[in-house]
Parts: C-alpha cells; structure tokens; sequence
C-alpha cells in the first residue's frame, strides 16, 4: 500500500510538549492546512466549506518506532498503562493520527482551523467531513476513559504575566499561555497524582505554588483545588545572570530576548 501526503499542516507547535492533548479541549490552538498544488485538489475541495468540522487523517512525523502499550496523561485508577489499541497514543505500529478539527475557512488551497492538537509540519493523508448524525455516539461507553478525573481546569493569567507573554509573543515565535494551558488544565497537583511525564515542573504543595519550565523560560503559577483554577502569575529567564552577560555563549539563539525580559520587568534569573 502506497500513501502519499496530500499537504502540509502549520502550526504553533514545534515540539510534542506544546500540542494540546485532544484538541477540541483547547480553542485558540490555530493552523492551517495547505494542500499540494497541481492534483486538482481546488475540485476536490469543492463543498467542504458547510462543514462546520473536519477529520483530518495525518502522519506522526517526529516518532520513530512503536510500543506496544503506553502510559496515558490521567491513567484510569489501578492502572499504570494501558494497551496502545485502547489509546490515542502516538507510537503506533503505523504512525497514523485522527483528529476532529474546527474548519473556520477555506482560501483555495489553504484550510484554516482552530481545536488542532497536530504538530507543525505533520503531513496530511487524508481529509473528510465530520458528520454528526453518523459520526457521534454520546452514550458510547468510553473503557477506561470513564475511570478518569475528566474534568478541566481553569488556566487563567495574572496582569503581569499577560503584559509579559504579550511582549514574548511580539518579539518571538514564542506562546508561553498556549503551553501552560496544555501542561496544567489536567490539574491533578496533589497526593502525587500529577502527570508524572511532566519532568519541566516544579510543585510546593504547601504553598500550592509551582514553577512550569518551557525551554529556557520559566513559569510561576499558583493552583485552587477547591476551585479548579491555576492561575498564571509571572515569568522569569532559565538563565543565570551569569549567563546572560554580554557575549556569553548563546546556544538558542535566545538571550538578547531573555536580557530584555529582565531589564523591562525587573525579574529574576534562576
């Protein structure tokens, strides 16, 4: 069986760790898929614009390899993992994603949508209209999904760390509030039942604070388990101001934008 790409999906997320788990859980996480020129896709197109939401068939891209069973972001109770055929993991025999996403327009080629858990540059396969009367089962029985604490918290910002993710976003490629939302909605921060794969945080449960580490930025929260809420309060640079001195070695290419973060807010280095 031959399969090739019909497009390319853009997008935000560069790195596994910034696409949102399920993506329909997270408005505001945009792309677009541009479709190969020259195979008369403009026809193939044609209708698809009353839909108000699109299966998007595409390639996992950036795994190499399978496993046989995986461990889910919120595992059921008593389990650790589960079967890789019970899960929407990645690592699969064939590396094939499903997605559902919202279609908010289309310009020839290009689909833009909204609700994407795709990486940049995922390769699309396939795509097809989501049509609810055949496509939605409300009382399906989900396994051991049902097991799982489903409810989403409320990932809000504090003033200043908008004013400062604003200023991140306007001088780089960077979203620090697309990435918090991913990593932190899923709550769970207490009594070690916190995704134990997010290795980048740090938690004082006592104070119900944390910090979130995002490449070499770095996130101050502070959590409500009463409430649901985790409320986004400042960020500060990964670096030492050590290394941020002038003409200090610069691997990411990202230290003039971390001296700048530091000189306008006055925050702290690690």
């Amino acid at each position: 069986m031959e399969i090739n790409p019909i497009g390319t999906f853009f997008g935000d997320a560069v790195y596994k760790y910034d696409a949102p788990r399920q993506g329909r859980l997270f408005a505001g996480h945009p792309g677009r898929i541009v479709l190969n020129s020259g195979c008369n896709f403009e026809t193939a197109l044609r209708d698809l614009d009353g839909f108000e939401r699109i299966w998007v068939l595409f390639q996992f891209h950036e795994n190499e390899g399978w496993r046989p069973t995986t461990r889910p972001p919120v595992p059921p109770k008593g389990k650790d993992r589960v079967g890789t055929f019970a899960s929407r993991s990645p690592y699969r025999p064939n590396p094939i994603g499903l997605s559902c996403v919202r279609l908010l327009k289309i310009e020839g080629l290009i689909l833009f949508v909204d609700e994407a858990d795709l990486l940049n540059e995922s390769p699309i396969i396939d795509i097809k209209p989501y049509i609810p009367m055949a496509d939605s089962f409300p009382e399906a029985k989900a396994g051991w999904v049902e097991e799982q604490d489903g409810e989403i918290w409320t990932v809000m910002q504090s003033d200043q760390f908008a004013e400062q993710n604003c200023w991140i976003r306007e001088n780089s490629e960077f979203d620090l509030l697309s990435f918090a939302q991913v990593q932190l909605s899923r709550g769970g921060f207490s009594g070690g039942t916190f995704d134990g794969t997010r290795r980048r945080l740090v938690l004082d449960e006592s104070s119900k604070t944390g910090v979130l580490a995002y490449r070499t930025f770095r996130i101050n929260f502070s959590y409500n388990e009463t409430s649901r809420t985790v409320t986004l309060q400042d960020v500060f640079s990964g670096y030492t101001a050590e290394e941020l001195k002038a003409g200090s070695f610069d691997k990411y290419g990202d230290k003039e934008l971390h001296r700048g973060l530091v000189k306008k807010w006055n925050v702290l280095t690690c």
